[in-house]
């Protein structure tokens, strides 16, 4: 009697998630904590110029954080990891109508060009200088960024008015990504006080714990808080 022998199982590769407590990387993070995705958590310390070691740049020519290596798939740039492992994990946080996908697109392009481009300004002003020995915040461009920032802010907060999140009233990948500088609000100085509808839509993914909480050591806190 000739016995079947069952298919073996080949795991997939690790996914690891290279990571550091700043802005960009924590939304990756955080993304992956909501998600409870099967990701191995690598930090890179920016401080020690641990992003410029040849086997990282192999990895991110761009030497910035995060990076996500998924099998034979390499990725950069937050949204989009935010996008793979949302999709990835079949969560609705990457919605599936495609008029949905879009609006996700849509918000994730305003940001990279708008409200993250000017409040990033002022967090490396404000923050990224101190850190890394750069100089003094440099007044004009503080006094640009903040003109620019408080004009998108009420962009945000007008579309806000009448929604939960971005989308409605379903959380998505878009939420996360705008938001990433707002935990740096005090710090960076960013002028957001005085826009309520934006003020309880964060609050909301404050209420979440892998916003509040989006490292794998319980005891990190993120850069410069």
């Amino acid at each position: 009697m000739v016995r079947a022998v069952p298919p073996q199982r080949h795991e997939d590769p690790a996914t690891k998630l290279y990571y550091y407590e700043s802005p960009n990387a924590r939304t990756a993070c955080a993304v992956a904590r909501h998600l409870d995705a099967p990701v191995e958590f690598e930090r890179i310390d920016l401080t020690a110029g641990e992003h410029r070691r040849p086997d990282y740049l192999a990895l991110n020519p761009n030497g910035k954080v995060p990076t996500l290596v998924d099998g034979d798939r390499v990725l950069w740039e937050s949204p989009a990891i935010a996008c793979h492992l949302a999709l990835k994990a079949g969560s609705p946080l990457w919605p599936s109508a495609p008029e949905q996908q879009i609006e996700v697109l849509r918000w994730n392009h305003w940001n990279a060009a708008h409200f993250n481009r000017h409040a990033g300004a002022l967090f490396f002003e404000h923050i990224a200088k101190p850190i890394f020995g750069l100089g003094a915040p440099d007044p004009a461009v503080v006094e640009e960024a903040n003109k620019h920032l408080r004009h998108f802010a009420k962009v945000l907060d007008a579309h806000l008015q009448s929604r939960r999140y971005l989308l409605g009233d379903s959380l998505s990948v878009a939420d996360f990504s705008v938001a990433a500088m707002l935990p740096w609000q005090r710090a960076a100085r960013l002028p957001l006080d005085g826009y309520a509808g934006l003020g309880e839509w964060y609050a909301r993914l404050e209420a979440l714990p892998a916003w509040r909480q989006p490292y794998p050591d319980a005891g990190a806190v993120d850069m410069a808080a």
